[in-house]
Protein backbone atom coordinates (compact mmCIF):
# COMPACT_ATOMS: atom_id res chain seq x y z
CA UNK A 1 0.00 0.00 0.00
CA UNK A 2 1.63 3.23 -1.15
CA UNK A 3 -1.10 5.65 -0.02
CA UNK A 4 -2.11 6.79 3.47
CA UNK A 5 -5.64 5.89 4.52
CA UNK A 6 -7.11 9.09 5.98
CA UNK A 7 -10.34 10.63 7.23
CA UNK A 8 -10.98 14.34 6.99
CA UNK A 9 -11.97 16.30 10.08
CA UNK A 10 -15.60 16.73 9.05
CA UNK A 11 -16.03 13.01 8.44
CA UNK A 12 -14.25 12.07 11.66
CA UNK A 13 -16.54 14.36 13.69
CA UNK A 14 -19.71 12.85 12.22
CA UNK A 15 -18.91 9.24 11.30
CA UNK A 16 -20.52 6.53 13.52
CA UNK A 17 -17.33 4.57 14.26
CA UNK A 18 -17.39 1.49 16.52
CA UNK A 19 -17.13 2.54 20.20
CA UNK A 20 -14.48 1.13 22.50
CA UNK A 21 -15.52 -2.31 23.74
CA UNK A 22 -15.10 -3.15 27.40
CA UNK A 23 -14.68 -6.61 28.90
CA UNK A 24 -15.41 -5.02 32.28
CA UNK A 25 -17.06 -1.63 32.03
CA UNK A 26 -14.82 1.34 32.85
CA UNK A 27 -12.07 -1.06 33.96
CA UNK A 28 -10.84 -3.40 31.21
CA UNK A 29 -11.08 -2.15 27.60
CA UNK A 30 -10.31 -3.86 24.33
CA UNK A 31 -6.68 -3.81 23.28
CA UNK A 32 -3.44 -4.97 24.86
CA UNK A 33 -3.06 -4.71 28.64
CA UNK A 34 -0.25 -5.56 31.06
CA UNK A 35 -0.95 -7.08 34.48
CA UNK A 36 2.30 -6.85 36.42
CA UNK A 37 3.32 -7.81 39.92
CA UNK A 38 6.14 -9.31 41.92
CA UNK A 39 6.70 -13.09 41.62
CA UNK A 40 4.33 -15.28 43.68
CA UNK A 41 2.21 -12.28 44.67
CA UNK A 42 -1.11 -13.68 43.43
CA UNK A 43 -1.29 -12.48 39.81
CA UNK A 44 -2.29 -15.88 38.50
CA UNK A 45 -5.07 -16.24 41.08
CA UNK A 46 -6.37 -12.82 40.03
CA UNK A 47 -6.15 -13.71 36.33
CA UNK A 48 -7.98 -17.02 36.82
CA UNK A 49 -10.79 -15.36 38.80
CA UNK A 50 -11.09 -12.63 36.15
CA UNK A 51 -11.38 -15.27 33.42
CA UNK A 52 -14.10 -17.07 35.38
CA UNK A 53 -16.08 -13.87 35.94
CA UNK A 54 -16.03 -12.93 32.25
CA UNK A 55 -16.84 -16.45 31.06
CA UNK A 56 -19.84 -16.48 33.42
CA UNK A 57 -20.83 -12.88 32.64
CA UNK A 58 -20.49 -11.90 36.29
CA UNK A 59 -19.29 -8.53 37.57
CA UNK A 60 -15.65 -7.85 38.39
CA UNK A 61 -15.71 -5.91 41.70
CA UNK A 62 -18.99 -4.28 40.65
CA UNK A 63 -17.87 -3.54 37.09
CA UNK A 64 -20.36 -5.31 34.77
CA UNK A 65 -19.23 -7.81 32.13
CA UNK A 66 -20.93 -9.58 29.23
CA UNK A 67 -20.71 -13.37 29.07
CA UNK A 68 -18.19 -14.44 26.42
CA UNK A 69 -15.62 -17.08 25.55
CA UNK A 70 -12.26 -16.70 27.32
CA UNK A 71 -8.86 -18.23 26.55
CA UNK A 72 -6.26 -18.55 29.30
CA UNK A 73 -2.74 -19.47 28.18
CA UNK A 74 -1.23 -20.55 31.50
CA UNK A 75 2.20 -21.39 30.15
CA UNK A 76 3.95 -21.82 33.50
CA UNK A 77 1.46 -24.39 34.79
CA UNK A 78 0.22 -27.91 34.13
CA UNK A 79 -3.40 -28.95 33.69
CA UNK A 80 -3.16 -30.65 37.08
CA UNK A 81 -2.21 -27.37 38.77
CA UNK A 82 -4.96 -25.50 36.93
CA UNK A 83 -7.49 -28.12 37.98
CA UNK A 84 -6.39 -27.74 41.61
CA UNK A 85 -6.75 -23.95 41.42
CA UNK A 86 -10.17 -24.18 39.77
CA UNK A 87 -11.40 -26.50 42.51
CA UNK A 88 -10.26 -24.00 45.14
CA UNK A 89 -11.67 -20.91 43.48
CA UNK A 90 -15.02 -22.18 42.14
CA UNK A 91 -17.56 -24.99 42.44
CA UNK A 92 -17.62 -25.48 38.67
CA UNK A 93 -16.29 -23.91 35.49
CA UNK A 94 -18.14 -23.08 32.24
CA UNK A 95 -17.44 -24.71 28.87
CA UNK A 96 -16.65 -21.32 27.31
CA UNK A 97 -13.50 -20.98 29.46
CA UNK A 98 -10.56 -22.60 27.66
CA UNK A 99 -7.05 -23.37 28.91
CA UNK A 100 -3.76 -24.15 27.20
CA UNK A 101 -0.39 -24.91 28.79
CA UNK A 102 1.73 -24.91 25.62
CA UNK A 103 1.83 -22.32 22.81
CA UNK A 104 4.19 -21.10 20.12
CA UNK A 105 6.34 -18.00 20.54
CA UNK A 106 5.60 -14.54 19.19
CA UNK A 107 6.48 -14.32 15.52
CA UNK A 108 6.84 -18.10 15.35
CA UNK A 109 3.23 -19.23 15.21
CA UNK A 110 1.46 -17.81 18.29
CA UNK A 111 -0.50 -15.25 16.29
CA UNK A 112 -1.79 -17.96 13.91
CA UNK A 113 -2.74 -20.18 16.86
CA UNK A 114 -4.76 -17.36 18.42
CA UNK A 115 -6.43 -16.47 15.11
CA UNK A 116 -7.41 -20.12 14.63
CA UNK A 117 -8.94 -20.17 18.11
CA UNK A 118 -10.85 -16.96 17.35
CA UNK A 119 -12.20 -18.43 14.11
CA UNK A 120 -13.56 -21.39 16.09
CA UNK A 121 -14.82 -19.18 18.93
CA UNK A 122 -15.90 -15.84 17.39
CA UNK A 123 -17.59 -14.73 20.63
CA UNK A 124 -14.23 -14.54 22.42
CA UNK A 125 -13.70 -11.28 24.31
CA UNK A 126 -10.67 -12.00 26.51
CA UNK A 127 -7.33 -13.77 26.17
CA UNK A 128 -4.90 -13.95 29.09
CA UNK A 129 -1.27 -14.92 28.48
CA UNK A 130 0.69 -16.00 31.55
CA UNK A 131 3.47 -14.92 31.17
CA UNK A 132 4.93 -12.51 28.62
CA UNK A 133 8.39 -14.03 28.99
CA UNK A 134 7.10 -17.49 28.02
CA UNK A 135 6.06 -16.35 24.53
CA UNK A 136 9.13 -14.27 23.68
CA UNK A 137 12.04 -15.44 21.57
CA UNK A 138 15.08 -16.37 23.60
CA UNK A 139 17.62 -14.64 21.35
CA UNK A 140 18.80 -11.32 22.87
CA UNK A 141 17.83 -8.15 21.02
CA UNK A 142 20.47 -5.58 20.16
CA UNK A 143 18.01 -2.82 21.03
CA UNK A 144 16.03 -3.85 24.16
CA UNK A 145 13.46 -1.03 23.79
CA UNK A 146 12.80 -1.89 20.15
CA UNK A 147 12.44 -5.58 21.06
CA UNK A 148 10.00 -4.88 23.89
CA UNK A 149 7.92 -2.51 21.80
CA UNK A 150 7.88 -4.85 18.79
CA UNK A 151 6.59 -7.79 20.85
CA UNK A 152 3.88 -5.70 22.50
CA UNK A 153 2.73 -4.22 19.19
CA UNK A 154 2.43 -7.68 17.59
CA UNK A 155 -0.21 -8.64 20.16
CA UNK A 156 -1.79 -5.20 20.22
CA UNK A 157 -2.44 -5.40 16.48
CA UNK A 158 -4.10 -8.77 16.99
CA UNK A 159 -6.29 -7.44 19.80
CA UNK A 160 -7.27 -4.39 17.75
CA UNK A 161 -8.01 -6.45 14.63
CA UNK A 162 -10.52 -8.63 16.48
CA UNK A 163 -11.76 -6.06 19.02
CA UNK A 164 -10.80 -8.22 21.98
CA UNK A 165 -8.84 -7.69 25.18
CA UNK A 166 -5.47 -9.40 25.57
CA UNK A 167 -3.85 -9.36 29.01
CA UNK A 168 -0.14 -10.13 29.33
CA UNK A 169 0.98 -11.15 32.80
CA UNK A 170 4.43 -9.80 33.59
CA UNK A 171 6.80 -9.15 36.49
CA UNK A 172 8.02 -6.07 38.36
CA UNK A 173 11.64 -5.16 38.86
CA UNK A 174 12.90 -5.24 42.46
CA UNK A 175 13.70 -1.53 42.60
CA UNK A 176 10.79 0.52 43.98
CA UNK A 177 9.44 3.68 42.35
CA UNK A 178 6.86 6.35 43.19
CA UNK A 179 5.11 5.53 39.92
CA UNK A 180 4.19 1.81 39.96
CA UNK A 181 4.19 1.68 36.15
CA UNK A 182 7.93 2.43 36.20
CA UNK A 183 8.46 -0.77 38.17
CA UNK A 184 7.38 -2.99 35.26
CA UNK A 185 10.29 -5.22 34.26
CA UNK A 186 11.94 -4.35 30.96
CA UNK A 187 12.08 -1.07 29.09
CA UNK A 188 9.33 1.52 28.75
CA UNK A 189 8.56 -0.09 25.39
CA UNK A 190 6.36 -2.56 27.29
CA UNK A 191 4.17 -0.08 29.16
CA UNK A 192 4.35 2.46 26.34
CA UNK A 193 3.07 0.02 23.73
CA UNK A 194 0.18 -1.25 25.88
CA UNK A 195 -3.29 0.28 25.94
CA UNK A 196 -3.63 -0.23 29.68
CA UNK A 197 -1.46 -1.32 32.60
CA UNK A 198 -2.45 -2.86 35.92
CA UNK A 199 0.18 -3.11 38.64
CA UNK A 200 -0.59 -5.32 41.64
CA UNK A 201 1.53 -4.27 44.62
CA UNK A 202 1.17 -5.84 48.06
CA UNK A 203 1.54 -3.66 51.13
CA UNK A 204 4.29 -6.06 52.17
CA UNK A 205 5.41 -9.52 51.08
CA UNK A 206 3.51 -11.18 53.96
CA UNK A 207 0.43 -8.94 53.77
CA UNK A 208 -2.88 -10.08 52.33
CA UNK A 209 -3.73 -6.56 51.19
CA UNK A 210 -2.55 -4.88 48.01
CA UNK A 211 -3.34 -2.03 45.63
CA UNK A 212 -4.12 -2.58 41.98
CA UNK A 213 -2.98 0.53 40.10
CA UNK A 214 -5.02 0.90 36.89
CA UNK A 215 -4.10 3.28 34.10
CA UNK A 216 -4.75 3.37 30.36
CA UNK A 217 -5.74 5.31 27.28
CA UNK A 218 -9.43 4.47 27.56
CA UNK A 219 -9.92 4.25 31.34
CA UNK A 220 -9.66 6.67 34.21
CA UNK A 221 -6.74 6.21 36.58
CA UNK A 222 -7.89 4.38 39.67
CA UNK A 223 -6.47 2.57 42.65
CA UNK A 224 -8.32 -0.50 43.87
CA UNK A 225 -7.45 -1.69 47.36
CA UNK A 226 -7.77 -5.47 47.44
CA UNK A 227 -7.51 -8.22 50.04
CA UNK A 228 -6.61 -11.81 49.27
CA UNK A 229 -8.96 -14.30 50.94
CA UNK A 230 -6.87 -17.36 51.80
CA UNK A 231 -10.01 -19.49 52.13
CA UNK A 232 -11.51 -18.71 48.71
CA UNK A 233 -8.28 -17.68 46.93
CA UNK A 234 -10.05 -14.60 45.56
CA UNK A 235 -8.92 -10.97 45.62
CA UNK A 236 -11.83 -9.04 47.16
CA UNK A 237 -12.35 -5.31 46.73
CA UNK A 238 -11.96 -3.23 49.89
CA UNK A 239 -12.14 0.25 48.39
CA UNK A 240 -11.95 2.24 45.15
CA UNK A 241 -10.44 5.72 45.06
CA UNK A 242 -13.05 6.65 42.43
CA UNK A 243 -16.81 6.47 42.56
CA UNK A 244 -17.63 3.32 40.61
CA UNK A 245 -21.13 4.55 39.79
CA UNK A 246 -21.69 5.22 36.07
CA UNK A 247 -21.97 8.79 34.90
CA UNK A 248 -25.55 10.11 34.63
CA UNK A 249 -27.14 9.95 31.20
CA UNK A 250 -27.13 13.05 29.01
CA UNK A 251 -30.70 14.48 29.12
CA UNK A 252 -30.52 15.14 25.38
CA UNK A 253 -29.78 11.47 24.68
CA UNK A 254 -32.61 10.34 26.98
CA UNK A 255 -35.01 12.69 25.18
CA UNK A 256 -33.72 11.54 21.77
CA UNK A 257 -34.22 7.86 22.69
CA UNK A 258 -37.82 8.55 23.75
CA UNK A 259 -38.36 10.61 20.60
CA UNK A 260 -37.15 7.81 18.30
CA UNK A 261 -39.01 5.09 20.21
CA UNK A 262 -42.26 7.05 19.82
CA UNK A 263 -41.60 7.88 16.17
CA UNK A 264 -40.06 4.56 15.13
CA UNK A 265 -37.28 6.02 13.00
CA UNK A 266 -35.81 9.20 11.58
CA UNK A 267 -33.79 9.83 8.42
CA UNK A 268 -32.55 13.28 7.52
CA UNK A 269 -30.00 15.91 8.39
CA UNK A 270 -28.89 16.88 11.87
CA UNK A 271 -30.56 20.27 11.29
CA UNK A 272 -33.92 18.62 10.58
CA UNK A 273 -33.57 16.32 13.60
CA UNK A 274 -32.73 19.23 15.93
CA UNK A 275 -35.78 21.16 14.68
CA UNK A 276 -38.14 18.21 15.10
CA UNK A 277 -36.85 17.48 18.59
CA UNK A 278 -37.36 21.12 19.56
CA UNK A 279 -40.92 21.08 18.21
CA UNK A 280 -41.56 17.98 20.31
CA UNK A 281 -40.52 19.75 23.50
CA UNK A 282 -36.77 19.26 23.50
CA UNK A 283 -34.16 21.92 24.07
CA UNK A 284 -32.89 24.05 21.22
CA UNK A 285 -29.62 22.65 19.93
CA UNK A 286 -27.23 23.58 17.16
CA UNK A 287 -27.01 20.72 14.61
CA UNK A 288 -23.27 20.18 15.17
CA UNK A 289 -23.78 20.02 18.96
CA UNK A 290 -26.54 17.42 18.55
CA UNK A 291 -24.37 15.40 16.18
CA UNK A 292 -21.45 15.35 18.62
CA UNK A 293 -23.75 14.21 21.42
CA UNK A 294 -25.02 11.36 19.25
CA UNK A 295 -21.51 10.30 18.24
CA UNK A 296 -20.27 10.32 21.85
CA UNK A 297 -23.27 8.41 23.17
CA UNK A 298 -23.76 5.62 20.64
CA UNK A 299 -23.45 2.96 23.35
CA UNK A 300 -26.11 4.69 25.48
CA UNK A 301 -28.44 4.87 22.47
CA UNK A 302 -27.83 1.18 21.79
CA UNK A 303 -28.76 0.34 25.37
CA UNK A 304 -31.99 2.22 24.80
CA UNK A 305 -32.76 0.16 21.70
CA UNK A 306 -31.76 2.81 19.16
CA UNK A 307 -29.35 2.15 16.26
CA UNK A 308 -27.53 4.97 14.50
CA UNK A 309 -25.92 5.23 11.07
CA UNK A 310 -24.83 8.04 8.78
CA UNK A 311 -23.97 8.48 5.11
CA UNK A 312 -23.10 11.29 2.76
CA UNK A 313 -25.28 11.94 -0.29
CA UNK A 314 -24.21 14.16 -3.17
CA UNK A 315 -25.22 17.33 -1.31
CA UNK A 316 -25.58 16.57 2.40
CA UNK A 317 -24.73 14.26 5.29
CA UNK A 318 -27.74 12.19 6.24
CA UNK A 319 -28.21 10.31 9.48
CA UNK A 320 -30.63 7.56 10.41
CA UNK A 321 -31.84 6.57 13.86
CA UNK A 322 -34.24 3.68 14.30
CA UNK A 323 -35.88 1.73 17.07
CA UNK A 324 -34.94 -1.93 17.24
CA UNK A 325 -36.27 -4.79 19.31
CA UNK A 326 -34.02 -5.57 22.27
CA UNK A 327 -32.22 -8.91 21.98
CA UNK A 328 -32.39 -9.51 25.69
CA UNK A 329 -29.24 -7.63 26.52
CA UNK A 330 -29.78 -5.57 29.64
CA UNK A 331 -26.94 -3.20 28.92
CA UNK A 332 -24.50 -4.94 31.21
CA UNK A 333 -21.62 -4.17 28.91
CA UNK A 334 -20.64 -2.14 25.90
CA UNK A 335 -19.32 -5.41 24.48
CA UNK A 336 -22.82 -6.64 23.70
CA UNK A 337 -23.55 -3.79 21.32
CA UNK A 338 -20.50 -4.22 19.11
CA UNK A 339 -19.88 -7.20 16.79
CA UNK A 340 -16.69 -9.17 17.28
CA UNK A 341 -15.29 -8.24 13.87
CA UNK A 342 -12.23 -6.29 12.77
CA UNK A 343 -13.04 -2.57 12.99
CA UNK A 344 -12.67 -0.55 9.82
CA UNK A 345 -13.04 3.11 9.02
CA UNK A 346 -16.12 3.87 6.97
CA UNK A 347 -15.17 4.91 3.46
CA UNK A 348 -11.83 6.58 4.26
CA UNK A 349 -10.03 8.48 1.58
CA UNK A 350 -6.59 7.61 0.28
CA UNK A 351 -3.96 10.28 0.12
Amino acid sequence: MDKLVTMDGEQLMSEPLPPIRFVAERLLPQGLSILAGAPKIGKSWLALWLCLQVANGEAVWGFPTARATVLYLCLEDSFTRIQTRLCRIADDAPKNLHFATVAASLGEGLERQIEKFLSLHPDTSLIVIDTLQRIRKQAPDANPYAGDYRDIVLLKKLADRYNIAVILIHHLRKMSDEDPVNMISGTTGISGGADATYVLKRDSRSADTAILYCTGRDIEYRELRLEFDRNTYVWNLLSDNRDAAPEPSDPTISFLADFIRARGSFTGTATALAEEMERSGGEKLLPNVLMKKIIRNQVELSRNGIVFSAKRTHDRRELTLARVDNDGNDGKSDMASVPNLPSQLSQPSQA
